[in-house]
């Protein structure tokens, strides 16, 4: 039995070719990236547990400094959603969590008044912008499961930010 390779290889090509025009290439094309965001919220504490916590400086422009805890007390895990607020100054961001994120935030901001919460926020491509974005002060229990403050951010780097935590958040929430 003969077998031609060059024959083989002419039908071969040709059908590919045809298989991939008729197809429109959808496995070529890339879907655009969905955004991406992620918070990392952490409580002050005192000094005396040096090597559970570390020092951040929050904010750039009159940097507040805070020994935080290792671990965050909240993330995106704990969220429901997130969106820009607007004041007569500006604009403020509100987080709103889930039943364990509200339990969590009321027994940390009832057991922590006067300390501050650190918030640092990431956003954009693989997280790859991030930082510390506010350091409000704790001035008594929280029970409502939001957080409302004043990101050390611009209009369009805190508009990508919630726009990634909302997509975060669900897809979270819907495990896809």
């Amino acid at each position: 039995m003969s077998f031609y390779a060059r024959l083989f290889n002419i039908y071969f090509m040709s059908f590919m070719t045809l298989t991939l025009a008729t197809s429109g290439c959808a496995s070529w094309h890339h879907k655009p990236k969905e955004p991406v965001g992620a918070v990392r919220i952490h409580v002050e504490s005192p000094a005396t547990i040096a090597s559970q916590t570390h020092t951040v400086s929050v904010l750039r422009a009159d940097p507040v400094v805070v020994r935080i805890g290792n671990d965050p007390i909240l993330t995106e895990t704990d969220l429901l959603r997130a969106q820009i607020l607007h004041n007569p100054g500006g604009f403020y961001v509100e987080l709103v969590f889930d039943e364990i994120g509200k339990l969590t935030l009321e027994q940390f901001t009832g057991a922590e008044e006067g300390r501050h919460l650190a918030i640092f926020a990431q956003w954009g491509d693989h997280l790859k912008d991030g930082r510390w974005v506010a350091a409000p002060v704790i001035d008594g229990r929280n029970a409502s499961g939001r957080l409302s403050f004043t990101p050390d951010m611009s209009r369009e780097e805190a508009e990508a930010w919630v726009t990634g935590l909302n997509a975060t958040a669900k897809k979270l929430q819907t495990g896809k």
